[in-house]
């Protein structure tokens, strides 16, 4: 349970004031008080002022519910909704997906297209043949007769030059055209390789899946936390008016007494100096309530000027405990950070066996057809279209990768190792958490039974010493402490309250049991819609 003194200025200060100004109008003013002549008879005792605050002023519901108001469900599904850490979640889990997309691609044959003009330069090849005697180097003889046939007839000759073009050269054919397609098909990888890292990425993608979830438990238990600590300093305004309007009533009694002489001026000006302190509470009381509401809003991410009015009482019957472990098992198997760790530490081992395998040589078949002008294979070129085809496999291994595959295995081996230990300082953090918040509800619960037993005392006690001091019976400063310990009392009473609640939406958490449907949407109400 909080302290008061982090929860309201108004007792670090205003008590520490009030007992200060209280030892120091003592002294300023006590001479004057013993050289006061004796009464000779006590004058019947000022009638106290109305109303009797005392009584009037309890929290038995320090903030009453708006109708329509919003509840502490509302802000965390709108938290929930709109929060830019789920946002940014949400963003790393669609990058995820993008590379599961990619790895899936892998499976296919990789095919490729390509169209290219080239332009050579032009020049005079040397002759094969000189073309004035390319007759007399020799000539191609031919018959449409059978092998091995004597004298065959008819018979044609070519001389060699006239198959060159008559000057015995290849042709030069400046302007080159290729249409090619290529398919190649990743034989060994299939086995080793494509399949763990796709693997791999489909485990990175469940631990980005889990991120968002955990993103948005995390949002939603933030904004019912800043939703509850909103209804406390909405509260220690309440009691802070009310610890003035105790200051007051004492201010009037202790004037209405001084004036029959049944005090002293310094019973006035501690009454004087505790008004003034509740005045300085009411003030920073009111500047919290501020502050408490704007980090609500920005939770909700509400318009500027949308009305914001709570909708949940402190008085609402809350949930038993339940039991510790029960709750500590709950949280090791629900909660989406420690499923997050798991599946990176999958993707982490997968990547090993990717890693291994780069050891081995690759086997891949390919495949290519050509449409080109003129195509290369073609001799004499011709500059016309013509297509050809290519068909084979291929082995291939370098000796660098397979030296390097061990490095980067263990590399990711250790990598996991880590992941698997970071694992574990999830667990044993997670159930800390649920420990400590499950032994403030605990703390909580009995603040609330105990605070309720305290105000009550102190509100007759206040009762008490302030009729004994309109009845002349009394001091001022017998009153003025009894009003420091019912303020005290009643922020007691008012924190005890908001921390059950807050300590129940810290177990909720803890144990992964506020996780809401990604669609919910929160109900409208005094602008809370988006």
């Amino acid at each position: 349970m909080r302290s008061l003194r982090t929860l309201h200025p108004f007792t670090r200060t205003g008590a520490r004031t009030i007992s200060t100004c209280i030892t120091l109008a003592a002294c300023s003013v006590g001479g004057v008080a013993f050289a006061q002549p004796e009464a000779p008879a006590r004058p019947a005792p000022a009638q106290a002022a109305s109303p009797d605050v005392a009584t009037a002023t309890t929290v038995a519901d320090l903030t009453a519910p708006v109708p329509g108001g919003v509840t502490a469900e509302q802000v965390g599904m709108r938290a929930m909704q709109t929060s830019y850490t789920v946002k940014a979640s949400q963003e790393t889990l669609a990058s995820q997906q993008a590379r599961v997309d990619q790895t899936e691609v892998n499976w296919y044959p990789r095919v490729g297209l390509k169209a290219s003009y080239t332009r050579l330069s032009n020049f005079t090849p040397p002759p094969l043949f000189s073309a004035s005697s390319s007759s007399s180097q020799g000539s191609l003889v031919g018959t449409p007769a059978a092998a091995g046939t004597v004298n065959p007839s008819p018979t044609v000759a070519l001389g060699i030059g006239d198959l060159f073009g008559g000057g015995g050269g290849f042709p030069v054919i400046l302007n080159q055209y290729l249409l090619q397609a290529t398919i190649a098909v990743p034989i060994s990888d299939y086995f080793l390789r494509i399949g763990q890292a796709a693997s791999a990425a489909s485990r990175q993608e469940e631990a980005a899946r889990h991120d968002v979830v955990a993103a948005k438990a995390k949002s939603y238990s933030d904004g019912k936390v800043a939703y509850f600590t909103w209804l406390r300093a909405r509260g220690a305004i309440t009691v802070a008016q009310q610890a003035l309007l105790v200051g007051r009533a004492h201010l009037k009694d202790a004037e209405n007494q001084f004036a029959v002489g049944n005090a002293s001026k310094a019973d006035v000006l501690r009454a004087q100096t505790s008004v003034a302190a509740a005045e300085l509470g009411v003030e920073r009381a009111k500047n919290g309530a501020a502050l408490a509401e704007r980090n609500v809003r920005i939770a909700m991410h509400l318009e500027e000027g949308a009305r914001l009015e709570p909708g949940d009482a402190l008085e609402s019957n809350l949930t038993p405990a339940g039991d510790l472990k029960a709750h500590v098992a709950d949280a090791h198997a629900t909660r989406a950070e420690i499923k997050s760790i798991d599946k990176s530490a999958e993707a982490l081992r997968k990547s090993v066996s990717v890693s291994r395998n780069g050891r081995y040589p690759q086997l891949a078949g390919f495949g290519s057809v050509d449409y080109a002008n003129p195509n290369q294979r073609r001799v004499p070129q011709a500059q016309e279209w013509f297509p050809t085809w290519a068909v084979g496999a291929q082995l291939t291994w370098t000796p660098n990768d397979a030296l390097t595959a061990g490095g980067a295995a263990a590399e990711l081996e250790a990598r996991a190792a880590s992941v698997d230990a970071q694992r574990q300082a999830v667990r044993d953090g997670i159930e800390l958490e649920v420990t400590a918040a499950y032994q403030d509800v605990l703390t909580a619960d009995a603040a609330i039974q105990s605070t309720t037993r305290q105000l009550e005392s102190a509100l007759e006690g206040y009762r008490v010493a302030r009729e004994l001091f309109n009845n002349g019976r009394g001091t001022g400063t017998t009153v003025i402490d009894a009003e420091t310990a019912l303020a005290q009392t009643r922020f007691d009473f008012l924190n005890a309250r908001v921390d059950a609640r807050l300590a129940r939406v810290r177990l909720e958490h803890a144990a992964g049991k506020d996780t809401k449907p990604a669609g919910a949407a929160p109900a409208a109400g005094n602008g809370a819609s988006p």
